[in-house]
């Protein structure tokens, strides 16, 4: 009997991909090389500038306003994303209707779309001569080439984000806890309030900060609607970029440096309401 159970524990615990030594050291080489060895290498760059070289190429005028709309417009487009991405959410997961499977389709349309043609796409309705650019142009408001036209293009890409963490929260959630507070009298708003929204806190935060940083990094979409005037709607990456094209490989290096510690920053927040998330939900 016992040479049975400890038969039985070996096939359980045994993996399914075999080579334990083999799968690690494949897995180990990967990162090395696709993750480890580019961002060492943007690392040890930024070590042949000296500390004021370093802290005037990253704080110069036309860096810190591009800091400003680059970390100014993530965020506004965060939120705006953990608003609407809650309804549309909401709208997919307790309602049925005609569509919906096509409209579920479509929030993914972000991920599989090159960010060219969404830039191209966005500018092309906003122009002051695009589609809905036009009805604004007659009140003075330009939405193109401006900061409203960069947040409008982070909102694009960070919407997916919200929905599709936010999604299965509410999937999951039982109808228990809110069908006795309506028995109890509570009204839609205390319901959806002290009961639905506490539940889908953590994951609302979890997806707009994995927006923040999506915006935060965007380039492809954002740089045909924002107008890449410096001071006024350049934004980080772009910097970069042009101290490329300049030549100017230490002073991109340590530009890059600093979003690279900001994506740190913002995975680490990441995780750790990821987990919080888990031991929430665990508690329930």
């Amino acid at each position: 009997m016992a040479k049975e159970i400890a038969v039985t524990n070996r096939l359980v615990n045994r993996s399914i991909l075999p080579g334990f030594r083999l799968t690690l050291t494949f897995t180990l080489a990967y990162l090395a090389l696709i993750v480890l060895v580019p961002l060492s290498g943007l690392f040890f760059k930024t070590t042949t500038m000296s500390f004021s070289e370093f802290v005037t190429a990253v704080t110069s005028d036309r860096v810190m306003h591009a800091y400003e709309i680059s970390f100014g417009a993530s965020f506004i487009a965060a939120l705006i994303d953990a608003l609407f991405g809650l309804i549309v959410a909401w709208v997919l997961v307790r309602y049925r209707f005609f569509g919906r499977r096509v409209i579920d389709a479509i929030v993914d349309l972000p991920f599989a779309l090159p960010t060219a043609i969404a830039g191209i796409a966005l500018t092309a309705l906003y122009a002051p001569e695009g589609w809905i650019g036009q009805f604004f142009k007659p009140w003075g408001l330009k939405i193109a080439f401006t900061p409203l036209g960069i947040v409008i293009a982070m909102i694009f890409v960070g919407l997916p984000f919200v929905v599709r963490t936010i999604q299965p929260v509410l999937a999951d959630m039982e109808k228990d806890t809110e069908e006795a507070a309506v028995c109890l009298g509570a009204s839609r708003w205390q319901t959806f309030s002290r009961v639905v929204l506490p539940q889908i806190i953590p994951a609302m935060l979890t997806g707009s900060t994995m927006a923040f940083a999506r915006a935060l990094g965007e380039y492809g979409s954002v740089i045909f609607i924002a107008g890449n005037m410096p001071g006024v709607s350049e934004i980080v990456p772009l910097v970069i970029v042009i101290k490329l094209e300049q030549y100017d490989y230490q002073g991109a290096s340590a530009i890059a440096l600093v979003m690279l510690l900001a994506s740190f920053i913002l995975l680490f927040v990441i995780n750790m309401l990821q987990k919080w998330n888990r031991q929430r939900r665990k508690r329930q």
